[in-house]
């Protein structure tokens, strides 16, 4: 069997970081190949690799105003921006990935409160005094990411190039082309990292499957 595996690379990014911690940009880089290595080698199948397709956007080096600090930040200084450079061209140079890059909504960045502030902030359980800085986050969506998902699996699915595909990823985006690849044959599993997923996406894949424990193990 020959496999094909995607992965939604934000939403790894996020996963890998609440359950691994923070690394540096190349140990993440191997760990990532790691993992998606096992999903050749699970429930007694022996897949052959086709190929690894990475999914995300560089990162911004825009300038953006911070409502609390009163001032521009330069996302192009900061350790994120560094960080995934680095760890973008440690994929590159690895066996048989593609890094497929969209682009970022820059124009409509913005500094928020995050949600769960906002909700202590309309119980009363804090008030507009107690905010700090490390309560607000960075509102900056991706553009293109989830097309070229769908237009790959499509593409993969047309030319008979695998006969599974496996998807990490938590969104629901994925359900026309999921159902494109099954019509065409392809066995289509999704691992969402442990995440929950709808109940009825069940109906549009062939399997759910996680390879390390550590992602479900009382993680939410």
């Amino acid at each position: 069997m020959k496999t094909a595996i995607l992965v939604d690379g934000g939403f790894y990014r996020r996963r890998a970081q609440k359950v691994f911690g923070d690394k540096n940009a190349t140990d993440r880089a191997d760990e990532l190949e790691t993992y998606c290595k096992r999903h050749l080698k699970t429930h007694g199948q022996n897949s052959e690799l086709y190929r690894i397709f990475y999914y995300d956007c560089p990162p911004s080096s825009k300038r953006i105003y911070h409502p609390y600090l009163k001032s521009q930040i330069d996302l192009g200084r900061s350790d994120l921006f560094v960080w995934t450079n680095d760890f973008l061209d440690s994929l590159k140079k690895k066996r048989k990935f593609a890094v497929r890059l969209g682009k970022l909504a820059e124009e409509q960045a913005h500094y928020t409160i995050r949600p769960e502030v906002v909700k202590k902030l309309c119980n009363g359980t804090i008030s507009f005094s107690d905010i700090t800085e490390k309560d607000f986050c960075l509102e900056i969506d991706q553009k293109g990411v989830d097309m070229k998902i769908g237009l790959d699996i499509a593409s993969i699915a047309y030319k008979k190039q695998v006969d599974q595909i496996v998807l990490i990823s938590g969104d629901s985006d994925f359900v026309s082309a999921a159902k494109l690849a099954r019509r065409e044959g392809i066995d289509f599993i999704l691992d969402p990292l442990g995440a929950h997923i709808k109940p009825d996406l069940f109906e549009h894949i062939d399997g759910l499957r996680t390879c390390d424990k550590s992602y479900t193990d009382g993680v939410v």
